[in-house]
């Protein structure tokens, strides 16, 4: 056992080296999870807000002023401008000026004021099907709240005339922001990238530039060639878990009420499975092109589109559901989730916790097996 550690330990340290002296390494590891968090956390967003609305006025009068006045006033909707009929709206969605229309008929104060039902048009953009929905809700809102309005001008009970209502309670992210849904996902997404690249580029190096013959000359034994080149990679991404996690509290209000010791533990095993991984592609490609690519397919695609990061498992069709379940960013996105979240424990978290656990195993134990101490 000590000649085992003493050999690691010396791999370890021979690595450590590489990675001082090798400024792009310290870029990929350090620098760019931070770049990317960044950019994926202000680039992405589902929060929809300032939706340019043009309006077609055609009552002109103090009660539709006050209407577009109601839409417009917050950060919801805003005014792009007044078109002279509701035919204008598909020029002004050509042109981008508007992405909704707003048409208040004639009539229009005059309707309200004899206590009649009065049909205001909106006309929505919907080459964005998401936005598009977003915008109908909001603007259903804004429409209730305005019938409110007319309705106490009235003086009509609006609380008597609805003998059933319902509460709602959001938890754990009562604002709806995006940023605390994506930041967990964007984490696992930039570590799976970074962790896979990080070995996969390194070790395939060390393939091209005949270092590795060198290496087989001494009478270190692959378990500890494998051990002792993922060490300082394995530190390196605690390093960068720790920097992801602080700059998502510190930049996008990320929560921190959960256990540190389960999302200690899920980080663990995941940056131990994609370094794993990344080494298990090098030793198979040993080139560094063919490695760079095998781990944009194998770690960034599949962590971006397969993982719940963006899209919802639920949603994608059963052979995608399946295949999601080969992905380990989506067992870390769990973990992440339901603990900074959710404050979620052990407990709630054990499936996601043992699945990383056997991926994890499964790449070391394929890479070193794959390891043979032979150039051809």
């Amino acid at each position: 056992m000590w000649l085992f550690l003493t050999r690691v330990g010396a791999m370890a340290g021979k690595e450590t080296l590489h990675i001082r002296r090798d400024p792009l390494t310290l870029w990929l590891g350090l620098a760019l999870p931070l770049f990317l968090l960044i950019l994926f956390g202000f680039g992405i967003s589902f929060d929809l807000d300032h939706i340019p609305l043009a309006v077609v006025d055609q009552d002109n009068t103090t009660e539709s002023r006050e209407l577009r006045q109601l839409f417009t006033a917050g950060s919801e909707f805003v005014f792009a401008g007044a078109l002279d009929n509701p035919d204008d709206a598909l020029d002004a969605f050509a042109k981008s000026q508007a992405h909704a229309v707003l048409t208040i008929p004639e009539g229009y104060a005059a309707a309200l004021s004899r206590g009649e039902n009065v049909e205001v048009g909106l006309i929505l953009d919907a080459a964005d099907a998401n936005s598009a929905q977003q915008a109908l809700a909001r603007a259903d809102a804004f429409a209730q709240l305005a019938s409110a309005q007319a309705a106490q001008r009235r003086g009509l009970d609006i609380a008597g005339s609805m003998p059933v209502s319902a509460r709602t309670w959001t938890r754990y992210n009562p604002a709806g922001r995006s940023a605390l849904f994506l930041v967990p996902g964007v984490t696992a997404y930039v570590m799976a990238l970074v962790s896979v690249l990080l070995t996969a580029l390194a070790v395939s190096k060390e393939w091209e530039q005949g270092s590795m013959e060198q290496l087989f000359a001494t009478p270190v034994r692959r378990a500890e060639i494998v051990v002792g080149k993922l060490l300082p990679y394995l530190g390196m991404g605690i390093i960068q878990v720790l920097l992801v996690l602080v700059a998502g509290t510190w930049i996008f209000g990320l929560p921190t009420n959960g256990n540190g010791l389960v999302v200690a533990l899920g980080s663990l095993l995941f940056m131990v499975g994609m370094l794993g991984q990344g080494l298990l592609i090098s030793i198979v490609a040993r080139n560094q092109m063919v490695a760079s690519l095998t781990a944009v397919m194998t770690a960034m695609l599949p962590s971006m589109l397969l993982s719940g990061f963006m899209f919802p498992v639920e949603n994608m069709p059963l052979p995608l559901r399946t295949l999601s379940n080969m992905v380990p960013a989506r067992y870390y996105i769990q973990v992440l989730r339901g603990t900074l979240l959710k404050d979620n424990g052990f407990a709630e978290l054990a499936v996601p916790l043992m699945l990383l656990a056997a991926f994890a195993t499964l790449m070391m134990v394929v890479s070193t097996v794959m390891f043979k101490r032979k150039l051809a």
